[in-house]
């Protein structure tokens, strides 16, 4: 498979664009004209510059408005072309695309357009220049492939082919088996591109809304299919329009695409595995059984203070590390590291955010096969020195920033609690019914939360939920939840547009996006909460109007509803069953704890009280001296 971007799909200077284009692994560029004629070098030099990096020139792009024009139009159509075959020869490219014309006097016709185009392939064959011809959505009279093709078919010219586009298809909700029957040799260039959903004009939808394979809700990998069958073995390319990747960090949004190409290649091929893609085995989207331990960093005063809290929520200090300032602490399947270590990672993290949440640990089928799949897909590899009696467990950087090493039973990683830890002897066991970890909630910023979902969708075998909106008093933060076929592992990604949100303040204390809070199962909530009092936990308060407002909204008697109000628990419910959940008091830059439980079939995250549970946070975070009303 040869992987290619185009320029106008990522933001930066064309210079900046080329060199992020090279890091993140692609083999070619298809440059946009607007990004050409901006630069300042000659098209000899820009070619130069280009090849320098290591990439070819896959496609210039685009040539409107060509076909169907009469007289002087149709006369300065034929010039325009030959002017463009002129600077594609000093650039050194031979593919140029022309999309399907929206000129207010263009004439309609198959015929009429494939003369125009049997014409310019005479034009092109004497450059050595093939033309690839795209029927744009809201073409003024070519909108589909289908006629695209036929207008190629009966032009009848070796330089003259069809591009195909994921977007113009499928945004038109144009069957993608359609293009099975379209000969490969024809084929001259194929282009990818998502999309939310969203009714509403098709050129602006495309110029502000596309994204990377895998972001939106298109069906790119059955188009991919679709192709594949052909036989098409040439370039595949992305082609974004999108208002917040021209803002964002062109390193990151190139390592997206070539993320997500890498990975719908690879969905195709497990899909049609009679159909030969050109590609690197990696092995297929790894299952998360579940959570095997959260990490802290943290030192000092405030290591004594989270560990107070732990032991307020029933934890144990069971084991201490054989060579580190490092203790484990457990109740039921949860395990929390608190790693005050002064040197390695740990450490890098506490001096720059405090005590922060820095890694966690999924306990997946294959640990090996895991880390292989993340590295194929442009994840980078963590690794530190491995001391005498320890265990080198396969660790990526995350998104944010952040370390997620993986452990499985086979190789014996999960021997790691007994192989690296010491029993810490005397401690009390005061469980209070805490069983494992429901979700981790993430925060970024709301430019990144596609990339942070991609990251995930791509390497996990896990879903995207539909976003919602939180509602905080200063200001609105998006949340989407990613999770396993089976639920094991949860994620919420809580995307902040502004730091006046609590969000964003834990955002802007992190430096990046970062586990914001953890929230740990319980089977007996009630219970729970009883049992964490007795150990002094003091919950998040909420106001009693929370719960005159409740009892108008569910049919909840009036013994229910005070022993709800006693413990500070929230409650929510749906079509399938209901959720309880109560909180801890915000500490270090807003971090938090939260206890749920889910009854029946619920699968939400409690929405409807985040405004509630937010607003509550903020009153206890409020500067001394400073009314909370």
């Amino acid at each position: 498979m040869k992987t290619s971007i185009a320029t106008v799909s990522i933001s930066g200077t064309l210079r900046e664009k080329l060199t992020a284009i090279a890091k993140a692994g692609f083999d070619g560029i298809e440059i946009f004209e607007q990004d050409f004629i901006a630069d300042a070098g000659s098209p000899r030099q820009i070619g130069d510059m280009i090849r320098d990096q290591g990439l070819e020139i896959t496609l210039f792009q685009p040539f409107r408005d060509f076909e169907g024009l009469t007289g002087d139009l149709r006369r300065r159509a034929f010039d325009r072309a030959r002017h463009k075959f002129d600077t594609m020869a000093e650039l050194g490219t031979d593919r140029i695309l022309i999309c399907s014309s929206t000129h207010p006097q263009a004439l309609g016709g198959i015929d009429r357009a494939a003369e125009d185009f049997a014409e310019l392939g005479a034009i092109a064959a004497d450059y050595g220049i093939q033309v690839g011809y795209e029927a744009l959505a809201w073409g003024r009279h070519v909108n589909d492939h289908r006629d695209a093709w036929e207008i190629v078919r009966r032009a009848d010219h070796p330089n003259i082919g069809v591009i195909l586009d994921s977007f113009h298809t499928l945004a038109r909700r144009i069957d993608p088996n359609t293009i099975r029957r379209i000969p490969s040799d024809k084929i001259t260039f194929v282009q990818l591109a998502d999309a939310p959903q969203i009714d509403m004009d098709l050129l602006y939808w495309s110029r502000h809304f596309r994204n990377m394979p895998g972001e939106g809700d298109l069906p790119v990998t059955d188009f991919m299919r679709a192709v594949a069958a052909t036989g098409y073995d040439g370039w595949i390319s992305l082609e974004i329009f999108n208002d917040q990747f021209r803002s964002g960090r062109p390193l990151e949004l190139a390592r997206d695409g070539y993320r997500s190409l890498v990975a719908t290649m690879d969905d195709v091929r497990r899909a049609e595995p009679d159909i030969r893609v050109d590609l690197p085995e990696m092995p297929a989207r790894v299952t998360v059984e579940g959570v095997e331990f959260i990490e802290f960093a943290t030192r000092g005063a405030e290591a004594e203070a989270l560990q107070a809290l732990l032991r307020t929520m029933g934890f144990t200090h069971i084991g201490n590390h054989i060579s580190k300032k490092v203790s484990l602490w457990q109740q039921g399947e949860i395990r929390v590291v608190l790693n005050k270590e002064t040197t390695g990672f740990a450490n890098s993290v506490y001096t720059t955010t405090g005590t922060s949440l820095c890694d966690v640990g999924l306990r997946v089928a294959s640990a090996a096969q895991t880390t292989q799949r993340a590295k194929a897909l442009g994840a980078t590899l963590f690794h530190q020195p491995v001391a005498p009696g320890e265990l080198d467990i396969p660790a990526i950087r995350s998104v944010g920033g952040s370390v997620m090493h993986f452990l499985d039973a086979h190789s014996g990683l999960s021997d790691v609690w007994s192989v690296e830890f010491r029993p810490e002897e005397g401690s009390a066991v005061q469980a209070a019914g805490l069983t494992r970890i429901d979700h981790l909630a993430e925060t970024m910023s709301y430019d990144e939360m596609l990339s942070w979902a991609l990251f995930y969708t791509t390497i996990f075998d896990m879903q995207r939920s539909v976003m919602t909106d939180v509602i905080d008093p200063d200001g609105l933060v998006r949340s989407q939840a990613i999770h396993g076929p089976d639920g094991a592992v949860r994620i919420t990604l809580n995307g902040a547009e502004t730091h006046r949100t609590l969000a964003g303040g834990f955002l802007a204390g992190s430096f990046g996006g970062a586990v914001q809070h953890v929230a740990f199962a319980s089977d007996d909530i009630l219970a729970t909460a009883r049992d964490m009092a007795a150990l002094g936990f003091e919950p998040l308060p909420m106001p009693t109007n929370y719960y005159k407002d409740l009892k108008a909204r569910f049919a909840l008697d009036d013994a229910r509803l005070a022993e709800l109000q006693a413990h500070d628990i929230l409650y929510d419910e749906d079509a399938q069953g209901g959720f309880l959940q109560f909180y801890s008091r915000p500490f270090e830059n807003g971090f938090f704890f939260e206890v749920v439980q889910r009854v029946d079939g619920y699968g939400g995250y409690g929405a409807p009280n985040a405004p509630f549970r937010i607003a509550a946070q903020k009153r206890m975070m409020l500067p001394k001296g400073i009314p909370a009303n």
